[in-house]
């Protein structure tokens, strides 16, 4: 008998795509989707620049992470519904970031 992976099974579509979520705030996240739901975005093995706390402006930031991957600084996070303003996916990122 056939066996199915049904692990993904009632996740949102970006489940276990690595995704950037842009907040209202001065927040940029980096990490593998978990999940989106009306409570917001899960994300795992995540990592966040700050707008003023890094050295990095968040274009360059962003443009690094697509390049070479993040360093998950967060196991797990949820970023409110209310917070988030775009999940895309990494990949997606075009030049003018």
């Amino acid at each position: 008998m056939a066996r199915t992976f049904t692990a993904h099974e009632g996740h949102h579509e970006l489940h276990g795509i690595t995704v950037v979520v842009e907040t209202r705030g001065p927040e940029l996240w980096v990490g593998r989707c978990h999940d989106i739901d009306a409570t917001g975005v899960t994300l795992r093995d995540a990592d966040v620049h700050r707008d003023g706390e890094s050295g990095s402006a968040r274009d360059a930031w962003l443009q690094r992470a697509a390049a070479v991957g993040v360093f998950p600084r967060h196991s797990r996070v949820l970023i409110p519904a209310g917070e988030t303003v775009s999940v895309r996916r990494l990949v997606d990122l075009d030049s003018s970031c």
